[in-house]
């Protein structure tokens, strides 16, 4: 078994890891390349994200769906080029509206260079995956409009929050769904389609990265609370100190709500606070890691990675498949 992309994962046959090792050294080489520009500060700035890594989780779904078809379709390695161009491009809108100073280990482009170059990155970024998109026909052009139409949505769905009345737990997933799981999903319908799959195949592999993908996000949700910087790459409970409620948050408030608890309506109170004071901050992390709640997040996260697990049913049994049955063992396992 060789170690292949994010997670540790592993393959067992030699051909697919060939495969997969060649389709994600190609899509690195088209990501440097659909991010050089005639104008030097412009490719310094696209290419500022590309160059500091990443997980390349998409491209890996892309190369292993491929494996359903012909994975050597001329088609496959630019539709992971656009996937993956998409997600740096929400990277870098992300950070302005978040306000990071910080994005895989170097300055994020907004501390570096401002709000408005990283805004027009992030759309150079857009164009530049349009463009190899064109090459790829009417039907991957749909098929991405759509995914962009999901994201954008999630974004802002989740920026307005829940109308009154409704489950903010709900809210939270159609959210997830629409910014995480929609491009996921994309990912593996591209590399399906574009290898010739059976469309019943393609279907089958939208499903699962549609579940895998919000799986993905409620896992990093469940991380921000319980591991520590050592584990996860990054400093514990971001979210919390920046005012974001993430699943664990939500399923609190909801308890709280439903039980009426004393030590639950404190605990509320506290993460109302201003958690830039460490004291708070480091207190809030101490009581939601041993707080039912967070076992419920991680309980949520595995529903989505089985429910992932489970769409692959109908697929032939093959090594690509037990990757991708993998990859949500990997989720669950990241979430403890």
């Amino acid at each position: 078994m060789t170690v292949v992309g994010p997670f540790g994962l592993s393959v067992r046959d030699q051909a697919l890891e060939a495969d997969v090792q060649a389709g994600l050294t190609a899509v690195e080489e088209g990501l440097l390349e659909a991010t050089k520009s005639e104008v030097p500060f412009i490719t310094g700035a696209a290419q500022h994200l590309v160059r500091a890594g990443g997980k390349r989780f998409r491209p890996l779904l892309v190369m292993l769906s491929a494996q359903f078809g012909d994975p050597y379709a001329p088609g496959v390695v630019p539709s992971a080029v656009v996937v993956e161009l998409t997600h740096l491009a929400t990277l870098y809108h992300d950070d302005v509206m978040d306000e990071a100073e910080v994005r895989r280990g170097v300055a994020s482009a907004n501390a570096r260079w401002g709000n408005s170059v990283a805004v027009l990155t992030g759309d150079f970024l857009f164009a530049r995956a349009s463009h190899i998109l064109a090459d790829l026909g009417p039907e991957a052009v749909r098929v991405q409009a759509e995914a962009f139409e999901r994201l954008v949505t999630g974004q802002i769905l989740e920026t307005a929050g829940p109308q009154d009345g409704r489950d903010p737990v709900d809210h939270y997933l159609d959210v997830l769904g629409g910014k995480t799981g929609s491009l996921v999903a994309v990912s593996c319908r591209f590399g399906a389609m574009m290898s010739g799959a059976d469309e019943t195949v393609v279907d089958v592999l939208t499903q699962y990265g549609e579940r895998l993908g919000v799986a993905f996000q409620l896992a990093d949700d469940v991380l921000d609370i319980a591991s520590d910087s050592h584990e996860s790459g990054k400093t514990p409970g971001t979210d919390l100190r920046e005012g974001i409620a993430t699943l664990p948050v939500l399923r609190l408030r909801e308890r709280a709500a439903r039980l009426g608890l004393a030590e639950d309506i404190a605990l509320c109170e506290l993460l109302d606070s201003d958690l830039t004071d460490d004291a708070r901050h480091a207190e809030a992390l101490r009581l939601l890691r041993a707080h039912p709640a967070l076992e419920q997040a991680r309980r949520d996260t595995v529903r989505y990675a089985e429910e992932a697990r489970a769409a692959l049913a109908p697929l032939p049994e093959c090594d690509a498949k037990a990757a991708l049955v993998q990859l949500c063992d990997a989720v669950v396992h990241r979430a403890g």
